[in-house]
């Protein structure tokens, strides 16, 4: 919970008067959802005489209607979308409409007009929004928006809770609480004259691109620059729609002021065209696949010359992810650890294990153990059934790509699938937990993202880890997660060395899968993105563009350097 404390000490910089106080803020706890448990009768039963609109059964069968909106004009366009149900696709859960060309530019111009006094705003004021956000979803809102995330997204409940409850509280609460602490971060000053640092927003708008895969990176797509005093254009992933409108509404209803934030739901590449040719893009915030983004990097180098400042450019793209496994690794870790880096919410978390080294001398012990886990994974609909482990995954789209890699994995040579390899699209768009033993470390299933619940193996010669490293190293363009699995020191410095720029977030003896905001700030290099790491401290400083203001107290006499008399 948030605590402020009391003590504010006044000092004088010139013209502004800073504030010292420190914001201390905890890690949003993570509800159990136990039998019988507060927060699942919140969720999923129905109150005496009516059904709560928190419920989960009060969104079954039931479609939203989700406007583009511009300030405080809701818009519908002719080109109408549906949002979907993973595990049902008869459901269809939003019914929303795409941003036109026009439609985007206006939204920019009402930002733009709206930038400089939402700027000039204290940051206090600006952090107060997000502090009264996470409150509102930690309470009031959070069965809606975890319900909202299960039935559109096709999370279990505690996977829903892990992203749109606590990861999402933690973004808005930590990233305020460095906004306001970031203004104490002064420069020094000298005799005559003081020194002010003013974190300023940037000059323009910032486009934010949210995925489908986590409910918390949309808001915090969105949320973080608005905080540093941008106005932002949020584009939410078709297939996370219900939930993002969710996150924005309640940041609207706690004092976030129209024209900030913008929602705007749009076709991809028009979006892209659109605020790529104004000359009012100041910054791109982004997650989502590798192509895209370079396509929007792109046109921003071929448009420099139209913007009046170089735009702020900042993306995750996503990883090929490893577990390494040296001879000295605990079993039971490894395959606990590998079941739920690989598996939890079907593979589509952008750290999830997809490609495991282990050595021969182990692989029977590990093998037996994954094939028994996986016969007790239940696969299905996470609303009427909580013992599932995870459900669909997110739409055809995904469901076809995957399905090509099942069959690849059925007709190649090299590969031997010993687990799973089924998927049926009839009711949902469902894929089996599959695990690929492959013979080639370089064929492509172990180097290109699948993005689904697909686990390839290559067992290895125990003594050759070394080697083992640094394929690890350069198998993949992807650098986001990585684990080793050790107990021999000597071979956890050594993987750490040789895997030094492979992931930008590194575990020894422990999953992929998990960042905790403030605890692991998460992102990575290569081809996996500009890894600036949000959730950390320096993440709301790449939304600002300070200013260094120095005032002088004494009068100038001279011209003249003292060495020229």
């Amino acid at each position: 919970m948030l605590r402020l404390r009391a003590a504010v000490c006044q000092s004088w910089r010139g013209f502004k008067t800073f504030p010292c106080a420190a914001v201390e803020v905890k890690n949003e706890p993570i509800l159990g959802f136990n039998e019988g448990s507060p927060e699942r009768k919140e969720l999923v039963q129905v109150r005496e005489g009516q059904i709560s609109l928190k419920c989960l059964k009060s969104l079954q069968g039931k479609t939203e209607e989700i406007p583009c909106v511009v300030g405080d004009e809701h818009v519908w366009t002719k080109d109408i979308r549906y949002q979907l149900s993973p595990f049902n696709h008869s459901h269809k859960v939003a019914k929303f409409c795409y941003a036109d060309k026009e439609l985007i530019n206006k939204a920019i111009l009402a930002s733009v007009a709206a930038r400089r006094e939402w700027d000039l705003k204290p940051v206090q004021d600006r952090a107060q929004v997000l502090f009264k956000a996470a409150d509102v979803i930690s309470g009031p809102k959070r069965a809606e928006i975890l319900a909202k995330t299960m039935i559109g997204q096709g999370k279990t409940v505690v996977q829903a809770e892990i992203d749109a409850a606590a990861e999402l509280i933690d973004f808005f609460r930590f990233n305020a609480k460095h906004a306001v602490e970031l203004e104490s971060q002064q420069p020094i000053d000298a005799p005559g004259s003081t020194n002010t640092m003013l974190y300023r927003g940037l000059e323009g708008f910032v486009a934010a691109v949210a995925p489908f895969n986590f409910t918390a990176i949309g808001g915090n797509l969105a949320g973080t620059p608005a905080l540093m005093g941008n106005v932002v254009l949020w584009k939410p992933s078709d297939t996370a729609m219900s939930a993002s409108y969710a996150v924005y509404k309640v940041l609207r209803d706690c004092g976030l002021p129209p024209n900030i934030i913008q929602f705007l739901p749009a076709d991809g590449p028009v979006f892209g065209d659109t605020i790529a040719a104004s000359e009012h893009l100041a910054g791109i915030n982004f997650t989502g696949s590798v192509p895209t983004f370079k396509r929007l990097w792109k046109q921003v180098a071929q448009n420099l010359d139209v913007y009046r400042t170089f735009p702020r450019v900042a993306g995750e793209c996503g990883g090929k992810n490893f577990h390494f496994i040296h001879k000295s690794a605990d079993v039971n870790s490894v395959v606990n650890g590998t079941i739920r880096s690989a598996f939890e919410y079907g593979g589509q978390k952008c750290s999830a294990c997809s490609r495991m080294y282990v050595p021969d001398t182990l692989w029977p012990q590990i093998k037996e153990g994954l094939l028994s886990v996986h016969k007790n994974i239940k696969v299905g609909d996470p609303v009427e059934d909580f013992g599932t482990f995870f459900s669909a995954v997110i739409d055809d789209k995904s469901f076809g790509r995957i399905k090509k890699w099942l069959d690849h994995a059925k007709s190649s040579p090299n590969l031997k699938i010993i687990a799973g390899g089924n998927c049926d699209d009839k009711k949902g768009y469902f894929v089996e937990p599959t695990i690929v033993e492959t013979k080639d470390p370089q064929d492509s299933i172990m180097n290109e993202e699948i993005f689904g619940p697909v686990l390839s193996v290559f067992v290895y010669p125990e003594n050759n880890y070394k080697e083992v490293l640094h394929l690890i190293d350069n198998t993949s363009p992807y650098a986001l997660t990585g684990a080793v699995f050790a107990k021999d020191e000597s071979v956890i410095a050594e993987a750490a060395k040789t895997l030094r720029n492979a992931a930008g977030n590194y575990y020894v003896n422990d999953k992929s899968t998990g960042s905790v905001v403030a605890q692991q700030p998460f992102g990575g290099a290569r081809a996996s993105g500009t890894n600036d790491k949000p959730g950390g401290p320096h993440y709301v400083l790449r939304w600002t563009s300070p200013q260094v203001v120095k005032q002088t107290h004494v009068p100038l006499k001279e011209w003249k350097y003292t060495y020229m008399d």
